[in-house]
């Protein structure tokens, strides 16, 4: 399965582009990204937030982290240097209050334990008014309805943004309340 997760042919299905279009990421950003895993998309987000903005790739399997320095470490990588692998658990985000204008997470949340704890941890370390993206995608076996994601994030307190996609493959954005 790993292979499929970080590979062109996945890349095809669920385009970086459409993505990150739809997560409303942009060049400046300081964003967070909860279960990276290998990376399968963390390159292409270095390069939109460009170099006034950071990513911090967040994962709690050191071997998929690796696999991200491995790929950081690639010629066609190297001019990446907007990039923070961060081993840690969803659940105690090792942040700052108020540390990030975009959060996202691709077909994760259904993935961790308590969604509940870490959509509020979440919440916590965005910034008044910043976003929370959240991306599903029908093949992954763990697939919820829009309708799940969006009771999710609304009973951790995150305001309905934006829902776009179809039932194939959606991304929800939230925000946070503005102060």
């Amino acid at each position: 399965m790993g292979h499929f997760l970080d590979s062109d042919f996945r890349r095809k299905l669920q385009p970086p582009d459409k993505l990150i279009d739809r997560s409303g990421i942009k060049e400046g950003m300081h964003v967070l990204e909860v279960g990276c895993g290998s990376g399968a998309f963390t390159t292409f987000v270095a390069r939109t937030v460009g170099i006034k903005g950071e990513v911090y790739a967040l994962d709690i399997q050191p071997g998929m982290l690796m696999q991200l320095k491995e790929k950081l470490s690639r010629p066609e990588n190297r001019d990446l240097r907007n990039v923070k692998i961060i081993e840690g658990d969803a659940h105690n985000l090792p942040f700052d209050d108020n540390s990030f204008d975009l959060v996202y997470a691709i077909t994760v949340l259904q993935e961790i334990p308590d969604k509940n704890r870490v959509l509020k941890e979440i919440k916590r370390v965005l910034k008044p008014g910043g976003i929370l993206a959240v991306t599903e995608f029908l093949p992954d076996p763990d697939y919820p309805l829009k309708s799940t994601t969006i009771r999710l994030g609304e009973e951790a307190g995150l305001i309905l943004d934006k829902v776009e996609g179809n039932f194939w493959h959606y991304t929800v954005r939230f925000k946070t309340q503005k102060k």
